[in-house]
């Protein structure tokens, strides 16, 4: 169990926070200079252990493993890719203009560019399908 001392607008609050792998509860406690009764100590939750990474998906030709869609609503100015290209994960696939920005679209794995779905100077919606990735 660690003790902290969290300030929350303006009121201090002693906190208790359970470990991982120990087996005792988690407890709050106000601070001698805590909020009145009517105001709930904040309970503070510990974040899950992280995950090993997984591997990379295996790359079926012709086969859709990843769908890029569209963060937001806006006009795809140009691509920096083309259908067959071979693109690693991060990769500009195309450049999307909202609120007079330009915004870079990455690829979120590596793969082959399947299909671009939407042509260069075309507006999209948030959710739209821009790139099929494989």
């Amino acid at each position: 169990m660690k003790q902290y001392k969290v300030s929350v607008n303006g009121q201090s609050y002693n906190v208790i926070v359970e470990e991982i792998g120990t087996s005792s509860t988690r407890q709050t406690a106000p601070a001698s200079q805590a909020a009145p009764a009517s105001q709930a100590a904040p309970v503070l939750k510990s974040s899950p252990a992280p995950l090993a990474a997984a591997p990379e998906p295996s790359v079926v030709p012709g086969v859709v493993s990843a769908s890029v869609k569209s963060p937001m609503p806006g006009t795809v100015l140009s691509f920096k890719v083309q259908a067959g290209q071979e693109v690693k994960r991060g990769d500009v696939l195309l450049i999307l203009e909202a609120m007079k920005m330009e915004n870079e679209i990455v690829a979120p794995q590596a793969g082959k560019i399947i299909a671009l779905k939407v042509p260069a100077g075309s507006s999209v919606n948030t959710g739209d399908l821009l790139v099929d990735l494989g």
